[in-house]
This record gives C-alpha cells, sequence and structure tokens, in this order.
C-alpha cells in the first residue's frame, strides 16, 4: 500500500474519490480519520468535504461527514470523480471485455467510465475496429488509432459531461446495425437496468437495439437501489461483466434471468500505476 507521505498530491477528482470509497466502507469518519486517509490536511479534508456536499454526495457531521444512502433518483456523479471511483474494479472490467472484440468489428460504445477502460484495453491490441461512440473523451483517446474508424452519431454536449445526447445522434444509431453494444448503467436493481437521466436512458435503449449483442459493464458499487427511470430489462443483455464485489444476491437475481455473468478479480488485472488501497 502507498504510503499517505506520497499522496498529498494527488489531484482533487482523486481525493475526492478516495474520501467516498472510505465512506462507502466505513458509513463515517472523522475529518482526522480521513486526512489520514488521503494523506492530506484537515484544512483540505474540509474543502473537499464542501465539494461533496454541495454536489450531494454527502452530508457534514460534527467533526466527519457520512454517506447519503440512498442518494437521490436522479443523482448523478462527477465524471472526474466518477472515473476514479471503484477505478481498479473498472480497469479489470475492461480489460475483460475487451477480449470481447475481434478484428473488423463495429462496436458501440458508451460515455460511461468503465466503458473508457475497454477502448484503452482495446487500443493495447491494436484491432481493426468501426467504431461508434456518444463520448467525446472515447472520441478524443482514439482519434490517433489508425486503425479505427470513429464515428460519432451528434447530439447536444451535456453541460459538465463530455458526452451528446438527444437528437440527431439518437435518430442516427436507430439506422445502424452494430456487432456488439458496450454499455453501463446507473444502477442495476433485481434485473432492472436503471439510468438518472431520460435522455442519456433514451439513447442507450437506441444503442442496445442498434446491435446484435450488449454486453453491461457495471462494477459491484451499481447494484443498488433503482435510478430515475427504466433504461431495460436484463433479458435485453447478452452478458453483464462485473466484478467479485457482487452480492449473492445480486448475482442470483443475474442468473435467476439466465444470462452470461462474468466476475473479474481485481487482482487478476491490477489498475496501472496504481497501488490496490
Amino acid at each position: 500500500m502507498e504510503s499517505p507521505s506520497k499522496r498529498v498530491d494527488i489531484v482533487p477528482a482523486k481525493r475526492q474519490a478516495l474520501i467516498l470509497e472510505h465512506l462507502r466502507v466505513s458509513g463515517a469518519a472523522s475529518i482526522q480519520e480521513l486526512a489520514d486517509t488521503i494523506g492530506g490536511s484537515q484544512s483540505t479534508v474540509r474543502r473537499d468535504l464542501e465539494h461533496l456536499m454541495e454536489k450531494g454526495y454527502l452530508e457534514r457531521t460534527h467533526g466527519g461527514a457520512h454517506l447519503l444512502q440512498p442518494m437521490r433518483a436522479t443523482f448523478e456523479r462527477e465524471m472526474t470523480v466518477n472515473a476514479e471511483l471503484q477505478h481498479a474494479e473498472k480497469v479489470a472490467i475492461g480489460r475483460e471485455a475487451a477480449q470481447r472484440l475481434s478484428a473488423r468489428d463495429s462496436v458501440i460504445f458508451d460515455s460511461s467510465s468503465t466503458v473508457m477502460e475497454v477502448v484503452r484495453a482495446a487500443a493495447e491490441r491494436d484491432l481493426p475496429l468501426t467504431v461508434v461512440t456518444n463520448s467525446l473523451q472515447i472520441a478524443d483517446f482514439a482519434a490517433d488509432i489508425k486503425s479505427w474508424r470513429i464515428i460519432l452519431p451528434g447530439g447536444t454536449v451535456r453541460p459538465g459531461y463530455r458526452h451528446l445526447a438527444g437528437e440527431p445522434g439518437e435518430s442516427f444509431i436507430k439506422t445502424l446495425h452494430a456487432d456488439l453494444c458496450m454499455t453501463g448503467a446507473s444502477a442495476v436493481t433485481g434485473t432492472l437496468l436503471t439510468e438518472t437521466s431520460l435522455e442519456v436512458a433514451s439513447l442507450k435503449r437506441a444503442m442496445i437495439s442498434s446491435a446484435r449483442k450488449t454486453i453491461l459493464l457495471v462494477d459491484s458499487s451499481k447494484f443498488t437501489a433503482p435510478g430515475f427511470c427504466t433504461l431495460s430489462d436484463i433479458s435485453e443483455i447478452d452478458e453483464v461483466i462485473t466484478d467479485e464485489g457482487i452480492s449473492q444476491d445480486a448475482l442470483s437475481s443475474l442468473r435467476s434471468a439466465e444470462r452470461k455473468v462474468t466476475v473479474v478479480s481485481v487482482s487478476t488485472f491490477p489498475a496501472p500505476g496504481r497501488p490496490k488501497l
């Protein structure tokens, strides 16, 4: 484990993700405990807690904080913070999912942070692919991969998020017949997949309908209370890839629906350059 002194200068999003991960495990913590966790000062922790409180992640308590459970149905994590949460699990899921790609596949990637890890892993394989994505981050990352053809469907950039939603992208995606779709979900509750945003759910439904096969990529923290709107039922998904933190109840629900479920170990696919905390 990396010593606290080596983590003092980490970027705010990563600090805040460490705080949220600690609170997810412990439920509540003092400012001093959180300062020890991230290797920073109490004043830095206070600033991070104020930011996370303003964004709706937690409530302050006397001398500390605790997570809001359950979060509001329309709650959306900040893109930069979300990318750091469960990062090692997302890398492991992404590397497993990248093995499902074959040369000359046409694949639809949504804008979730776990799908971004598939893209990173797939780039290492250097397969010729046709990629359709609403993610500006994925498009920017993949722009220099000469063996990939990148198609952005169009739409409106959602404030605070580097992805497109709405028209004309949704109508364009409905005209496609892709080999594969890789998507995330805000929450999985039993066999129900949900999202926090109506327009994101609508676009993802179009993506799922426009592919011969869909793989759902969700880390174990996503098995929780439903989000604001229905995305689909698990019956519309061909395979679920998650991590070993999934509960037995959640795993049983997926398997009772007779879907293929792949559970990956973080130790098998460690996050590059990041120790397991």
